[in-house]
């Protein structure tokens, strides 16, 4: 008589598939949560501030109503220009972010591992008491020359030797090179008082002072470098189960290190030299967003580009709020909102394996 078997009991590898389903549950839910915030965070930019404008004559500026009306003017001539770049500024730090951490499988690397923020920040001081440059789109030029130069020397300097540009290379490199850069950087503001008191104003981080024909400029950087960072998406998922298993699975190794560094240059590089640097949007925003939707790059980078510029535009709008009339720089409520958030995403709960 045929005995009955039963099923085995869940093990390990049997439970692995649940993980999948749900975080194919989250994941529409938080790209539309995300969307939402991000629609009111530009909303809430261009009518919030030391004036306060009614959302109806936003909408009617966004239209081209009311050209006569000051409210108009200001909505039109100072607060869309400065939208605009924290759109931009948000998805290049939160994108550039992601990029490195999963590039080099450090959960605390941030977009200035491969010296961006220092070659930016060198160029910037040499431009002010060297050259003596003036104009705000020359200086914007100044930092992105120098953040892609420093980028390119971090990555000839960890692919020299054997092993080529390991992650662990890069990491040191930069480090290196970066502290080099910033004594330079401080050793120039600390000589030249007119170079220091020009200089604090782009250190601290500010979106403040934009206009569209700046925003056009570096705009095309920002373009590239998004499409480049969101094509590498499934590479990086292969390297992130091993040099080994990545070749295995068709990953050209090289090849997708040199494309996400190069796509870092160009977007942090941007947002340095336009906005400052920021601190602490691109480290907090992917580990956010891998608590969300879990490790798979083709989400965590769509979904950083939603999340990034919705935090920089509420962080920027309560900048202006809480010492109104004046305003506090957008660099600095990121570091005071984003720190508590990484805290608090360690404590709670173990992060998603990058």
């Amino acid at each position: 008589m045929p005995t009955s078997t039963s099923a085995p009991p869940p093990t390990a590898a049997t439970a692995r598939p649940a993980a999948p389903r749900r975080w194919g549950a989250r994941r529409p839910v938080a790209v539309a949560v995300a969307a939402v915030l991000l629609v009111l965070a530009v909303l809430a930019s261009l009518a919030v501030g030391s004036r306060e404008i009614p959302l109806g004559t936003v909408l009617d500026a966004l239209r081209g109503i009311g050209a006569g009306s000051q409210d108009v003017l200001v909505v039109r001539e100072l607060r869309v220009p400065r939208t605009l770049v924290g759109v931009a500024v948000g998805v290049a730090l939160g994108l550039s972010g992601a990029l490195m951490q999963a590039l080099t499988r450090n959960p605390l690397a941030d977009p200035g591992l491969l010296g961006v923020n220092a070659g930016a920040a060198a160029a910037m001081v040499t431009a002010l008491g060297v050259l003596g440059l003036t104009s705000r789109l020359q200086l914007v030029w100044a930092a992105m020359a120098g953040a892609a130069v420093v980028s390119v020397g971090v990555y000839v300097l960890g692919a020299t030797g054997r092993g080529g540009a390991t992650p662990v290379r890069l990491a040191l490199a930069g480090t290196a090179v970066s502290a080099a850069l910033y004594a330079y950087t401080s050793a120039q503001v600390l000589l030249d008082s007119r170079t220091f008191d020009r200089f604090r104003f782009w250190q601290v981080g500010s979106l403040a002072g934009h206009d569209t024909t700046t925003f056009r400029q570096v705009l095309p950087f920002f373009v590239v470098g998004t499409v480049l960072a969101l094509s590498q998406a499934r590479a990086l998922n292969a390297l992130a189960l091993g040099e080994d298993s990545g070749r295995a699975l068709g990953a050209h190794v090289g090849r997708t290190r040199v494309l996400t560094a190069l796509a870092v240059t160009l977007l942090c590089g941007a947002a340095t030299a336009t906005a400052g640097p920021i601190a602490f949007v691109g480290l907090a925003v992917p580990h956010l967003v891998r608590a969300l939707t879990g490790p798979d790059q083709r989400w965590v980078l769509p979904l950083s580009c939603l999340v990034a510029p919705a935090l920089v535009l509420f962080s920027d709008v309560l900048g202006r709020i809480v010492v109104r009339p004046g305003e506090l720089e957008v660099s600095i409520v990121t570091a005071l909102l984003g720190a508590p958030v990484l805290v608090a995403l360690v404590r709670r709960r173990r992060l998603a394996q990058l």
